[in-house]
């Protein structure tokens, strides 16, 4: 996902430096160049050998280090980042970088990178509240430098407040977000939709599927790297949701139905992807379940048609993709689809399909249009969202 890439790993003297080891490990597990730069002070918390091991590259201190391979490396370094991440950042680099001053290896850098930088301050509560930390913060956010909101939990000392800095999976998502793929969804809304309804037969049994969410999370996720602003409308999943995007939870078919509707008007993309229940129980007392040989029958009536709403109802411009779960006849069934409900696209696949259903982390799909077929092999549900995602931004 980052072949290629470039990310330079900023780290100062807190204690939360022991994170940016398993950060910087999963960067390089997705192909990243990760080069560290430390200050003196950052060493005293963790030792410099434990990122070269991690990085394959020498870990920088000293401005005047000459075992290196370029004549200028501050410059060098510079030139050749994507992305600059300050993690953790004390007050006092934090205060350096936003005055100008450059007194060692990091802070020079810095100065020297053109390129995006991101700052996860770490420090006491009281420290990182303190006026003149939050008028630098403010500082460097002018000029154009990401802040990440400290998290809230207990301290280092033992203190509870913010102060804390966040996880590294956290820290992972807003350098993937950066420049993990390019924008080509840049100012567009795109709402997609996940998972598995739920209709109440009584307070304790529902009808539901096998739906796991993991392909509309995906969607999601995908379009969100690619710029977009994504909303999620998400029932119930055994997935885990991305950051970054809006998430409006939902139960019931009818509960999806009244959300994607109230947000389509405003959307210019909308993915369809939730496995909604057909039926619900027409009525719900318990009382009124008919029962008969120890079996229980229930009354039932169809569920709203949101594809199909969103077909009829939709904007000048808009984009409408919806997915068709078969089991025969999958072409046939999924181009009727696409003309009865007035969609652009449908992604097909069949439940007797190896790798492709419901709870896997796979998928093979058919791409239909008006135009044709694209035929897609087994790939993971990330690769075919931004397979679905490719063939909507040529269309």
């Amino acid at each position: 996902m980052l072949k290629g890439k470039t990310v330079l790993l900023g780290v100062s003297g807190s204690i939360a430096a022991y994170k940016i080891a398993n950060l910087a490990r999963m960067l390089k597990k997705l192909g990243c160049n990760v080069h560290v730069l430390m200050t003196q002070n950052a060493t005293q918390f963790i030792n410099p050998v434990t990122f070269e091991t991690l990085t394959a590259n020498k870990c920088l201190i000293d401005t005047f280090d000459r075992n290196f391979q370029y004549s200028v490396e501050h410059v060098a370094l510079a030139k050749q980042t994507d992305l600059v991440m300050l993690a953790p950042a004390s007050a006092n680099v934090i205060g350096k970088i936003a005055n100008g001053i450059a007194d060692d290896m990091l802070t020079t850098t810095v100065m020297a990178c053109p390129c995006k930088k991101i700052v996860a301050p770490a420090m006491n509560h009281n420290m990182y509240h303190n006026p003149i930390v939050q008028d630098n913060i403010k500082k460097l956010r002018t000029y154009g430098y990401e802040i990440i909101a400290p998290a809230t939990g207990m301290l280092a000392n033992g203190d509870l407040g913010d102060g804390r800095m966040p996880d590294e999976k956290e820290l992972l998502w807003h350098i993937l977000r950066e420049i993990a793929f390019p924008k080509d969804l840049e100012g567009k809304r795109v709402l997609v939709t996940a998972g598995a309804t739920r209709e109440a037969i009584d307070p304790v049994r529902f009808i539901t599927n096998h739906s796991s969410g993991k392909m509309g999370f995906a969607l999601a996720k995908a379009a969100m790297l690619r710029g977009a602003e994504v909303t999620l409308v998400a029932a119930h999943t055994q997935a885990e949701p991305p950051m970054f995007v809006r998430l409006l939870p939902v139960t019931s078919a009818e509960d999806m139905f009244n959300a994607v509707t109230a947000a389509a008007d405003s959307q210019d993309i909308i993915i369809k992807a939730a496995a909604v229940s057909d039926y619900t129980p027409l009525v719900k007392a318990e009382s009124k379940l008919k029962k008969s040989d120890g079996e229980m029958s229930i009354e039932l009536e169809r569920t709203k048609d949101i594809l199909k709403h969103l077909g009829e109802n939709k904007k000048e411009g808009q984009f409408i993709c919806g997915f068709s779960m078969e089991t025969d006849n999958v072409i046939e069934n999924s181009r009727a689809k696409l003309v009865k409900k007035n969609c652009d696209m449908i992604c097909a696949n069949s439940l007797r399909t190896e790798g492709a259903g419901f709870g896997v982390d796979t998928n093979v799909l058919t791409l239909i249009t008006k135009s044709g077929e694209k035929e897609l092999p087994i790939m993971s549900k990330d690769e075919a969202a931004h397979r679905i995602l490719d063939e909507i931004v040529k269309l």
